[in-house]
C-alpha cells in the first residue's frame, strides 16, 4: 500500500478521540468499535492508525481496551517500563515517518513493577540479574529526576518517568522531532490509574490549541 504524506486526523483530533474512548471505558459505556468482520476485511489492503502507543508491557495496560478502540486504530509498541531501545525507537519512527501517525502516546501506569525495581535498586545498590538489569538502568535516570523534585514514591516516579521518556524520545529522534516541528505529529505522556481506569495527561510536545 502507498501511504500518504498526511493523515486525515490532526494530533489534537487524535488525542480527543482517545479521551472520548477512555471516558467511555471509565464510565462503563464502551462501544467496542471496529472489532467485527467487516472492519477486519477493510484492513487487508493497508492501515491508517490514528495513534501510536508506546506503553509498558504490564498485562493490566491493554491500550485498545482502555481507550475503547479496535482493529487498525492503534500502532502499539510495548516494553517493560516503556524503556526506549533501538527496536522501540525504530518502530516509533516507522509509525511517524511511514504511517504518518499524528499522535504518539507514552503510556505509563501506577504501581509499575519496572519502576519499583529501579527505585529499589537505587536504594539498596543491588541490581537485578540478566537483561532485567538493563531495564532498571534505563529507568534509573528518571528515579534521580524524581528525587531532585522531592518525589520518592513509586506513583510520582512513574509520572516523572513518563515525562522523561517523552523528552528522551523527542531529543533522540530527528525524525520525530522534525515531524513535531512541522506540526504533523505530537507526543503526549499519559499516566494510567489502575483502580479507576483514568488516563491522565502529564506531558505534551507539539499539541496545538483546538
Amino acid at each position: 500500500m502507498a501511504y500518504s504524506s498526511t493523515h486525515s486526523m490532526t494530533p489534537t483530533e487524535a488525542l480527543e478521540k482517545l479521551r472520548e474512548g477512555n471516558l467511555r471505558f471509565v464510565d462503563g459505556c464502551t462501544e467496542h468499535p471496529n472489532q467485527d468482520g467487516d472492519r477486519r476485511q477493510s484492513l487487508v489492503a493497508g492501515q491508517e492508525p490514528f495513534a501510536v502507543i508506546f506503553g509498558c508491557s504490564d498485562s493490566r495496560l491493554a491500550a485498545e481496551i482502555i481507550f475503547d478502540v479496535g482493529l487498525g486504530d492503534m500502532f502499539v509498541v510495548r516494553t517493560a517500563g516503556h524503556v526506549i531501545d533501538s527496536a522501540a525507537l525504530g518502530s516509533l519512527e516507522f509509525a511517524v515517518d511511514i504511517l504518518n501517525i499524528p499522535l504518539i502516546v507514552i503510556l505509563g501506569h501506577d504501581n509499575c513493577g519496572a519502576v519499583t525495581s529501579a527505585i529499589e535498586a537505587k536504594r539498596t545498590g543491588n541490581l537485578p540479574k540478566g537483561f532485567i538489569r538493563d531495564l532498571v538502568e534505563h529507568i534509573t535516570p528518571s528515579v534521580f529526576a524524581a528525587e531532585r523534585r522531592g518525589l520518592t514514591d513509586v506513583n510520582s516516579t512513574v509520572v516523572e518517568h513518563v515525562r522523561e521518556t517523552s523528552e528522551r524520545l523527542v531529543d533522540r529522534s530527528r525524525i520525530i522531532g522534525d515531524a513535531i516541528e512541522a506540526g504533523r505529529t505530537a507526543v503526549v505522556g499519559i499516566s494510567y490509574h489502575l483502580a479507576d481506569g483514568q488516563a491522565q495527561i502529564v506531558s505534551g510536545f507539539g499539541l496545538q490549541e483546538a
